[in-house]
């Protein structure tokens, strides 16, 4: 068995476009599963939402980002950046975001019960905050999982890619598809591969160049607030305020 697992497109659709192309030409996949965060920051949002909406092979969770779009769409926002993805994905937009679960699990062959599945989760097994980072001691993340059981946990949130063991359970962070955050602005998503004779997973970090100018003139041209600044983090890709 071979998932393939994205998150973070945060509306850039010509980043999904990239990762997409590449799922299709590393494939067959058994699932595609995306890891949330699906609108908020980048220049086309709607559009994301249209290419998600197209492949009903994709499934979907949740992110804080999304929650986030459904609570603003709700009881209204100062942010101009965060009013412009409301009003893009629409009504129908943001009833597809509240739709959406906050976790999504895989049995592979063979299974012998949860300790063999793949669970994607958006931040980590508790809720969609409070984030695995890769310094995290075992311990550490070891509360974040919250008594869930599996043989491999995929994830993103925070925009970095690694992969980890702990204990009984491979730690993958599939990054972001629209805007990484460790220096590196390649796009990326997941392969997560099941050895059934072994019982166990591994992992894949697929990066791919990021379609830069491309991206930076839909920016400029989209009505997006303070695109400049979007262009300086996109490029940037670390943490910034």
């Amino acid at each position: 068995m071979r998932v393939a697992v994205l998150s973070d497109i945060h509306g850039f659709n010509l980043a999904l476009g990239v990762v997409l192309e590449d799922i299709e030409a590393q494939g067959p996949f058994d699932a595609i599963v995306v890891a949330g965060d699906l609108c908020e920051t980048g220049p086309a949002p709607r559009e994301v939402l249209d290419t998600l909406w197209s492949r009903p092979d994709i499934i979907a969770i949740h992110g804080n980002t999304d929650l986030y779009l459904v609570d603003i769409a709700a009881n209204g926002t100062t942010r101009k950046e965060k009013q412009f993805t409301v009003e893009a994905i629409g009504e129908d937009g943001i009833a597809y975001l509240a739709s959406l679960p906050f976790s999504h699990r895989i049995a592979p062959p063979g299974s012998r019960g949860p300790h063999d599945e793949l669970l994607v989760v958006h931040a980590n097994p508790r809720n969609v905050m409070d984030a695995l980072y890769p310094d995290l001691t075992d311990g550490e993340i070891r509360l974040l999982f919250d008594g869930e059981i599996a043989g491999a946990l995929a994830f993103g949130h925070i925009h970095i890619s690694y992969v980890r063991q702990v204990d009984d359970t491979l730690l993958v962070d599939v990054a972001a598809v629209g805007n990484s955050k460790d220096g590196d602005v390649s796009c990326r998503y997941g392969i997560l591969t099941w050895d059934e004779a072994a019982h166990r997973w591994s992992a894949e970090i697929r990066k791919l160049p990021y379609p830069l100018e491309e991206t930076e003139a839909q920016i400029r041209a989209s009505g997006l607030p303070k695109p400049e600044k979007t262009i300086q983090k996109l490029r940037e890709a670390v943490y910034v305020d």
